[in-house]
């Protein structure tokens, strides 16, 4: 496979009025965060009708990339979520307008696909299997890392294409353009320091006290990490988190005896920090935030179940990916009436209809077809 190796500004820059003049682009990346709080771009891939190009962002300043990002040139990627993040964070920025194949392809039938089993089932191509611990940030990069990287995006705008069309014939050109405008602007990976403590492995046996020593370590852990671009285990284990909110350490001298606590954490300004977030987060009980189920009128909550065999059933009867549809979330925030449901708006409602509001209220009911699925009936009036 041929490609253009991109390791200078200038043939960025130019790279860049290249894409901009093209209605669109196949995008896609490779980068690392073993090492780094930050996702740590390492590769970047384009194809366009013309070519192909690699660009080495550990040689270029790849923030002249934004022109084109804001560009009203369509940026095709596949499974965008991750690049979006890697974007915002190297570059400030993220395409303005993005068309994702396997958001797209939750249209036609698939199940959030990798781009390995969309290319074979829809160009039967066969891609080469990389190396998933290949370390990208290492140079020279291989010829056959090279070019498996190029393989990446050599299909994607072909992909599109065969994707749009079978859209275009059932009438959801526009039910994948909304769902892609929705990944888009959907806030990043990047982690409220204050919420932390929720993804702390048994936080939920802690007493309130507790709770609120492990928030307020938890919150200082996370901006920590953020400051000096660190994974938060490097900065402090999960277990000494819960460690030191059990224990509640008043000093320097009880910290080092709290359990998961080297000498490297209780040692110097770090051991300082920690127990001044050990006494604020004392100053406040913390309790559980409520579930989406909680927050449900409890006459609504066996609706749920309910409701979600009808979105699962309808999900397959029209091939369309489940989670696309709506999530359990979904449901219960239609339920609770919620005004930005999204169930409610949109393609999600044209697809739905009445139909969820008439099994709430007793109008319909759900029964077996005889054929391994369910069909919705209406109920006479009393």
């Amino acid at each position: 496979m041929t490609y253009q190796w991109i390791a200078t500004q200038n043939e960025l820059l130019d790279l860049v009025d290249v894409l901009m003049a093209e209605p669109r682009y196949a995008f896609d990346t490779e980068f690392h965060r073993e090492r780094t709080y930050y996702p740590k771009l390492a590769l970047a891939q384009f194809a366009w009708p013309g070519g192909t190009a690699l660009v080495d962002p550990l040689a270029v300043d790849v923030t002249a990339l934004r022109p084109l990002l804001e560009s009203d040139t369509q940026c095709v990627l596949h499974a965008a979520q991750q690049d979006l993040d890697v974007l915002t964070h190297s570059c400030g920025a993220v395409p303005k307008r993005l068309f994702d194949t396997q958001l797209a392809a939750g249209f036609i039938g698939y199940g959030t696909p990798s781009l390995a089993s969309l290319l074979q089932g829809e160009l039967k191509v066969t891609v080469p299997k990389g190396d998933r611990l290949t370390d990208w940030l290492r140079r020279p990069l291989t010829d056959d890392q090279k070019s498996y990287a190029a393989s990446d995006v050599a299909h994607l705008l072909e992909l599109q294409d065969r994707i749009t069309a079978q859209l275009e014939r059932t009438g959801r050109v526009s039910w994948a353009e909304a769902a892609c405008e929705e990944l888009r602007v959907k806030p990043g990976s990047g982690t409220d320091p204050d919420g932390a403590w929720l993804r702390l492995k048994d936080v939920r046996v802690l007493k309130p006290k507790a709770r609120g020593v492990a928030r307020s370590v938890a919150a200082w852990r996370e901006r920590r990490a953020m400051s000096v671009d660190s994974p938060v285990r490097q900065i402090l284990p999960d277990l000494a988190i819960l460690g030191i909110a059990q224990k509640q350490p008043q000093s320097v001298e009880e910290l080092a005896h709290a359990r998961g606590i080297d000498e490297r954490h209780w040692r110097g300004n770090l051991g300082r920090e920690i127990i001044a977030a050990v006494i604020d987060g004392m100053q406040n009980e913390v309790h559980l935030p409520a579930s989406d189920v909680e927050e449900l009128d409890r006459n609504l909550r066996p609706a749920i179940t309910l409701v979600s065999a009808w979105v699962s059933e309808l999900a397959r009867n029209e091939k369309i990916d489940t989670a696309l549809l709506g999530t359990r979330g979904d449901i219960v925030a239609l339920l609770r009436k919620d005004p930005d449901a999204r169930l409610s708006i949109g393609w999600r409602a044209e697809l739905l209809g009445d139909q969820v509001q008439r099994l709430v209220d007793g109008a319909a009911a759900l029964t077996f077809d005889g054929k391994g699925g369910l069909r919705l009936i209406d109920v006479p009036s009393a």
